[in-house]
């Protein structure tokens, strides 16, 4: 057995990752380049995972390399990322984009750009303008014909721009900020249904009610309000009928993810473990990107968004990190009165104010270009005007802040050597507002609530607020003020962007929020973390992968003394009532479980419970909301609340199962979740490819278990049960025994369509598989599969 074998441990073959033993004891292919902009020669070496492994003679190379690299393996995706957040897809994609260009522009960091560089700390700058040049030197090298331009410029017709260091943190559209949807929705329903008619739009976490703000009219809220946001911040598809990109809206649900460490006293290696898998709208190729960076003063390894220097998740020699979202509420709708004479003036203060104006030019490709006006207040971007009522509407949000580009921070603390350096790191935190889990050698094990959070303090962030000057932010919650934990006697810390405010948090004073995810992927995480026995690097991948939807104990317990004279209701009454839980692809309760709780069983309760005015506004309602009405029935199910319980549980699992029976066939017993719910991952540009360019474009469908609220999360749409996000990345790592650890990225590290790595792990990914994470330059070595080896030239 060779000694690059001996490298890959068992959990790989496991797998079904390694590849061949021959393949394995061939030298790597090796290519030599000569990179303009390169100070010292430098090494990539790709295992046979995608994972390049950046080796350089100092930090500013390493950084270098790193943007070459994402020029090298993701530069269609990284040119789309920069343009749609800088406002520049009219361009290249010509007038159909000119409103989201101009939606897109409202949303940029426009504030001083020292203040912006200073707020990151020590190398922000410095390490961006050497990740920038990186990718700079590969795109000029494409434009001198050194190397190709990558196939999917050529199905779109265009050319990758040259950076400058402030594009990457001026974008600030991607950075998962909330409330401001929330907001308005809740004061459409107030204003159609008044108080408590939103009691199922969304369960409030502490317990809390929300009163409107004095001064605001809820009836004053359009539907159209947040069409600019919206257009700014969601995912972009291509429309093939337009040829224009058209705007997504994500999952519900499908904006979170898990961590956890486990202390020494708790694992069966006397080491801590650290597990996270992000959860995102999935694509190809895969919002992460697995990088290893080494060089003099640096050694870091783990994933982070190809457009930005660094990594956010993974460890260095020392620590090592995760983070989920910490729903902190991190942005306000304001509402305006404007001048009738003036529709430049808003009323603040008892006085008018004027607001700002920036014309921009958006180019325009195949056409003239186009004169745009950006308007702001002092509280932020002019999102909507209503003319004839005298309204304007803008959105307040930490993204305007000096250092709130989203992720950015993370060059801070993926450095830290200790618990103290680490939570420093995290005290200027922007955005996303986050949980950070922390680990290191030494034993310990941590959690901080990050993210820039605005002291509110009169009003509680659930509805918009008058823009006159009576609701202002008083700067921004402490560090001190924000909770975090060392060393907890439990042995172990799991967070999953449930409500985790300590008891006893003055929620009151200090209005963090109060939206948060649903708790089943947290319980069901803790409830296996708190079994007591010690735990493996193969229980974080069990639990990562875990398809168990705890929600389904206590709707079952509803069911169990049911019964039906309609026969294939009695039959999903029997399947439930054997049910573990657990939602394999196999599984026909699951399949039955998943069409009534996720497209029937909310708006049956919505219809019976909600003022009928609010239903269509609700839709099916939160399902934590509708589980505690069914649990606790009142008055709002009518005079007889069991009986009308008794009604719409059995009327809704029967539209269901009639679901299932359309979709499946006749016989339950043939019915499974994998035969509706599939992973499928098609290329953004595949709409417009034709013929032979359409070759590697998509990979799938595979029948897939779990569902949004297990562990295994595996949000899906209600048309057709297509899987659209979930955790695309997940990372386990053995903390201090690095080359122990794993890692998954589907469909593929690369994000060139031709490349092999591509799309290899779909497969291992949609099996709950996972691959070494190699760190040890040895181990390194003996994985190889290309070399990479840079020159100062070009």
């Amino acid at each position: 057995m060779t000694s690059r074998r001996l490298a890959l441990s068992a959990f790989g073959l496991l797998a079904g990752l390694l590849p061949a033993a021959e393949a394995l004891a061939a030298p790597p292919k090796v290519e030599d380049r000569q990179v303009a902009g390169l100070a010292a020669p430098a090494e990539i070496r790709v295992d046979p995972w995608g994972v390049p492994h950046i080796y350089a003679r100092s930090a500013r190379d390493a950084f270098f390399v790193q943007g070459y690299n994402a020029a090298r393996d993701r530069l269609w995706q990284i040119d789309l990322w920069r343009k749609r957040g800088l406002g520049l897809l009219a361009r290249d994609f010509g007038p159909d984009f000119v409103k989201q260009d101009r939606a897109a522009r409202l949303f940029l960091y426009r504030g001083d750009m020292k203040a912006e560089w200073a707020a990151y700390g020590q190398g922000a700058r410095s390490h961006t303008e050497a990740f920038v040049a990186g990718i700079n030197a590969y795109v000029l090298e494409i434009r001198s014909g050194k190397r190709t331009l990558p196939r999917e410029f050529r199905i779109a017709g265009t050319t990758p721009d040259i950076w400058a260091p402030e594009d990457v943190v001026r974008v600030r559209s991607h950075g998962l900020t909330r409330n401001a949807g929330m907001e308005a929705t809740r004061a459409r329903i107030l204003c159609a249904g008044g108080p408590g008619a939103d009691r199922l739009f969304k369960k409030l976490e502490p317990d809390w009610t929300t009163k409107v703000p004095d001064g605001l009219d809820p009836c004053a809220i359009p539907e159209t309000v947040l069409d600019d946001y919206n257009l700014a911040t969601r995912g972009v598809k291509f429309d093939t009928a337009r040829r224009r990109l058209a705007a997504e809206a994500p999952a519900p649900e499908s904006q979170g993810s898990n961590n956890w460490t486990i202390a020494p006293s708790r694992t069966t290696t006397g080491r801590p473990i650290l597990a996270n898998d992000p959860h995102r709208e999935h694509g190809l190729p895969s919002l992460r990107y697995v990088a290893h960076l080494e060089a003099p003063g640096l050694s870091v390894i783990g994933a982070g968004e190809p457009a930005l220097p660094g990594v956010s998740i993974g460890h260095n020699a020392t620590i090592a990190f995760g983070l989920t979202i910490f729903y902190a509420d991190q942005e306000d709708l304001y509402v305006y009165e404007i001048s009738p004479d003036d529709p430049d003036l808003y009323r603040y203060r008892g006085g008018w104010t004027r607001m700002e104006t920036v014309r921009e030019t958006i180019e325009v490709r195949g056409g003239p270009a186009r004169e745009v006006d950006l308007r702001f207040t002092r509280h932020g971007p002019v999102i909507h005007t209503e003319s004839g009522s005298q309204r304007a509407f803008a959105l307040r949000s930490v993204w305007a802040e000096p250092g709130a580009s989203a992720y950015f921070g993370s060059l801070g603390y993926m450095t830290a050597r200790s618990w103290p350096a680490f939570k420093a790191a995290l005290a200027n935190w922007g955005t996303p507002s986050e949980n950070q889990v922390y680990a290191d050698v030494e034993g310990r094990i941590g959690w901080v609530a990050a993210g820039r959070v605005p002291s509110r303090p009169n009003w509680d962030g659930l509805l918009p607020v008058p823009g006159d000057g009576r609701y202002e932010w008083k700067g921004f919650l402490s560090q001190a003020e924000l909770p975090s934990k060392l060393n907890p006697p439990e042995g172990f810390i799991a967070t999953a962007n449930a409500m985790n405010l300590p008891p006893g948090y003055p929620v009151a004073e200090r209005k963090v929020g109060f939206e948060w995810s649903n708790p089943s992927r947290l319980l069901r995480i803790n409830e296996v973390l708190g079994s007591g026995r010690p735990l493996s690097l193969a229980d974080s991948m069990a639990l990562q992968t875990d398809p168990t939807d705890i929600t389904s104990r206590r709707l079952i317990r509803l069911l169990t003394p049911l019964s039906s004279t309609d026969p294939l209701t009695s039959s999903a009454l029997d399947l439930l009532r054997g049910w573990d839980g657990s939602a394999q692809a196999d599984s026909a309760a699951a399949a039955i479980y998943l069409i009534w709780t996720g497209k029937h069983l909310g708006p049956a309760v919505v219809g019976r419970a909600a003022p009928p005015q609010v239903r269509d506004l609700i839709g099916g309602g939160d399902l934590a909301a509708v589980m505690d009405l069914l649990e606790t029935p009142g008055e709002a199910l009518g005079p007889d609340p069991e009986a009308a319980r008794r009604t719409l549980l059995l009327e809704s699992l029967g539209a269901a199962a009639r679901e299932a029976r359309d979709r499946m066939g006749p016989d339950p017993s043939t019915w499974a979740w994998g035969r509706l719910h599939q992973a499928a991952f098609t290329h953004v540009l595949a709409p417009l490819a034709t013929g032979a360019d359409r070759e590697g474009l998509s990979v799938g469908p595979e029948p897939m278990a779990g569902t949004s609220l297990s562990p295994l999360a595996a949000s899906w749409r209600a048309d057709d049960f297509r899987v659209t996000s979930g955790a695309s990345f997940r990372m386990v790592l053995d903390v201090g025994a690095w080359d122990e650890s794993r890692f998954i990225n589907t469909p593929g590290q690369s994000g060139d369509v031709d490349s092999p790595h591509a799309r290899d792990l779909f497969q291992t990914w949609v099996k709950g598989g996972y691959a070494p994470l190699l760190y040890s330059r040895k181990a390194v070595e003996a994985a190889t599969e290309t070399l990479i080896r840079l020159t100062p030239g070009g």
